[in-house]
Formats: C-alpha cells, sequence, structure tokens
C-alpha cells in the first residue's frame, strides 16, 4: 500500500485483452514507443537501447517476459520506465514495452484480493493480487517478480550454444 490511507494508486496498463498494474512508485515516466539500438546477440526480449535523457535504458518487450507472442508496434504502444532498487550502487532503470497505458488508478483496500487458490502448488512470479475493477480484474504485478522473470528468461537464454567469436 502506498497511500496513508490503505489505499494503492497504481499505473494500469494493457497487454493483449488483459490488464495489468504496477504501483506508481517503480513508475519513472510513460514515453512513446521510438526506435531502439538493437543489441546484438542480445536475447528475443532485449528490443535494445532507448535514450532516456541522457541515460542509455534497455527497452524490453514484455510480451515475452509474460510468455506471450511479440505484437507489431501501434500508435498506443508505450515504453514505462520502472526503476528498481537491487541493492547495487544505483538503481535498475528497464522500459517495459506495453500494448497500451490506461490510466493511474486508486484502489481501496477491498479491492486488493490474493491470488485465488488454483488447488495446485502454481504460483505467478508476475501477479501477486487480483485487482477488481468495473466487472473485471487487473493483475498487480511486483516489479522485483518481474525482474526475477527477466533474469530467468536471460539465463535460459545463456545456456544455448554460444557463437563463436571471429579472430
Amino acid at each position: 500500500m502506498n497511500g496513508g490511507d490503505g489505499t494503492l494508486q497504481t499505473i494500469v496498463f494493457g497487454i493483449g485483452d488483459e490488464l495489468f498494474a504496477l504501483p506508481i512508485g517503480v513508475v519513472r515516466e510513460i514515453l512513446d514507443h521510438g526506435p531502439a539500438f538493437r543489441v546484438p546477440n542480445a536475447p528475443d526480449w532485449l528490443i535494445g537501447l532507448c535514450d532516456v535523457r541522457g541515460l542509455s535504458v534497455p527497452m524490453v518487450d514484455f510480451r515475452i517476459c509474460l510468455g506471450l507472442p511479440t505484437a507489431a508496434v501501434t500508435p498506443a504502444t508505450r515504453v514505462l520506465v520502472v526503476e528498481a532498487d537491487t541493492g547495487g550502487e544505483r538503481a535498475l532503470v528497464i522500459g517495459l514495452v506495453v500494448d497500451r497505458v490506461l490510466d493511474v488508478s486508486t484502489w481501496s483496500r477491498e479491492a486488493i484480493e490474493p491470488l485465488p487458490d488454483t488447488g495446485t502448488a502454481w504460483h505467478s512470479r508476475h501477479v501477486v493480487s487480483v485487482l477488481r475493477r468495473e466487472g473485471g480484474f487487473v493483475g498487480l504485478l511486483e516489479l522485483d517478480g518481474v525482474l526475477a522473470g527477466m533474469a530467468e528468461i536471460l539465463a535460459q537464454s545463456s545456456t544455448a550454444t554460444p557463437v563463436a567469436a571471429v579472430s
């Protein structure tokens, strides 16, 4: 909760038909999608680097991180520039590419529900709670879980056979 009154303020965004939210405190800014400098031999989910006020920021295809297929960039595509404290010298800043940004929403304590029990050991490393919104649901994400998912994908891609260096 980030409101003194027990409320939670989030940025709500869409990926495909689903809605997700991140706490507003981790979102540094929202940008229009633009061209990126493609990094050679980067994993598929790393679109490239973009310039954000003089800082080189990695742009990540958040669809791939969620296990969804890529989609074409549209006029509604946005980059959520998020900042995570990783315990290092400086914060980790990443641009998450999403299909669209809807709004900033404030959620009451009653609107925030735990993930439902599915009767199995299933858990999501991304979605930590479910938010009720006008007859539908929004998946509340935790940035640490998002970053852990990206690290897992990177670890999987790094087990592939490396390309030999050219001398």
